[in-house]
């Protein structure tokens, strides 16, 4: 399967002024910095989280921790594949133990990768409350797992596929994009 360009949803100055009311939106939403922390999910979540520490760190003056949380291994869906997985090292550098988490991820889908991702916390230890931040809402879940924060909800054909890029995936041009499967 390959993906070819359908559309542009937004370019690079959009896509930071919607990650910019995102981390407004966590700010406000009470939570104790100094005891919150947020989680990518890789790979998409963890530029995502590293962008939106930074601007909390504007907010409240202090820079929240952030760690990583590869979901492979935790994914249901590999039960049914002969491959193994390619697994990356995930890092949370801090305990996680009653700590508000904001998991972070670029887009949610069927809420699987939402799924995983929290199997691996609580593998981890027991926080306070895990809150989810997406970039991108494109419907179509198969699980009841809803985002806390959204950035925005595109509207895709389901074998369509959406990608929120930054810099750090090489490419010029950072922005959210739409593509089609071939």
């Amino acid at each position: 399967m390959t993906l070819k360009l359908h559309d542009t949803y937004c370019n690079r100055d959009t896509l930071i002024e919607i990650l910019d009311e995102m981390a407004a939106k966590i700010a406000a939403d009470g939570a104790n910095p100094q005891q919150t922390a947020l989680i990518g999910v890789l790979s998409g979540g963890a530029p995502i989280a590293r962008y939106l520490a930074d601007r909390l760190e504007i907010h409240w003056g202090m820079r929240p921790p952030v760690g990583y949380v590869d979901i492979h291994l935790y994914r249901d869906d590999m039960v049914d594949t002969e491959s193994e997985p390619f697994v990356r090292t995930g890092e949370i550098p801090f305990s996680i133990q009653n700590r508000n988490l904001i998991l972070v991820d670029d887009v949610i889908f069927t809420g699987r990768t939402a799924r995983a991702a929290l199997a691996a916390i609580l593998d981890k230890g027991r926080p306070r409350m895990i809150r989810l931040a997406v970039v991108v809402d494109r419907g179509f879940r198969e699980l009841p797992i809803a985002p806390d924060y959204v950035g925005c909800t595109i509207a895709t054909q389901r074998e369509q596929a959406v990608r929120v890029r930054t810099k750090q995936d090489g490419l010029e041009e950072s922005g959210i994009y739409i593509y089609e499967q071939t």
